[in-house]
């Protein structure tokens, strides 16, 4: 079976600077990897690219054996979503329509959406706890309800594969718990995988059994979250001390003051 998405010899730049170089990467089916890296190493950069939103670098880029340059946007999208760093509030759109849309992709030419495709919609509000918003305009929301409206147009897109850049932005903790939660659940199986930019080492740790270290000078590190994290690496990644502490509930990464 191929990876959801994969890499051979990607090497992606940033004006004069590497964000890396011949990365060789392999996303399975049921894999939840964290990109990491200290700020300004690229790391939107490169989810950008392996999303197919920038193509301005060197070696294949791979869904599902499909190399992704050739596949039409309605084809990349049914294939990976994608939820952006920074929120669009667009011009009046509602809520259950903006969540609505994560179903264009899987419509035929000028089709209107079905009675299953809403239902779908009505299930992913109700997941992030939405349906008394469902009527409202993006424009009235607060930072954290437009980033779970965003987070339930992914889920309702229902692709292979998920790409998030730092899910969390704008919601508060018990947010980030069940949209983790909820994450995981949807986007992870035997038939889809996740893979996200996170800046917190724990949360990392905790939800993403795979790990690829961004070191900001071409050079990356791939692989399970046990061989990675430990203190020593870390440090150098992030240019900065780091400690472990392991615990009966396992590890937490302490940055030195």
């Amino acid at each position: 079976m191929s990876p959801l998405l994969e890499t051979r010899g990607l090497s992606v730049r940033i004006g004069d600077q590497r964000v890396c170089d011949s990365l060789e990467l392999r996303v399975g089916h049921g894999e939840c990897w964290a990109l990491l890296g200290r700020n300004g190493t690229g790391k939107t950069t490169l989810l950008h690219h392996l999303a197919g939103l920038r193509r301005d670098h060197t070696g294949d880029i791979l869904s599902s054996g499909r190399n992704l340059a050739q596949l039409t946007p309605r084809n990349r999208a049914q294939r990976i979503g994608i939820l952006l760093q920074h929120s669009n509030r667009g011009f009046g759109a509602g809520v259950f329509d903006t969540v609505l849309s994560g179903r264009h992709p899987h419509l035929s030419g000028l089709d209107w959406e079905t009675a299953a495709d809403v239902d779908i919609a009505r299930d992913c509000l109700k997941a992030l706890g939405l349906e008394h918003l469902a009527k409202r305009s993006l424009q009235t929301l607060s930072g954290g309800e437009l980033r779970r409206v965003e987070i339930a147009r992914l889920l309702t897109q229902q692709t292979p594969l998920s790409l998030l850049d730092e899910p969390t932005n704008h919601l508060d903790l018990a947010h980030q718990a069940d949209c983790i939660r909820i994450l995981r659940s949807q986007c992870v199986s035997d038939k889809r995988a996740m893979l996200l930019v996170v800046h917190d080492l724990n949360l990392a740790y905790r939800i993403c059994d795979h790990w690829l270290i961004l070191d900001g000078d071409g050079r990356w590190q791939a692989g399970t979250r046990e061989s990675l994290g430990d203190s020593k690496r870390l440090s150098a990644a992030y240019a900065h001390p780091i400690s472990r502490i392991d615990g009966d509930d396992g590890p937490i990464f302490v940055a030195g003051l």
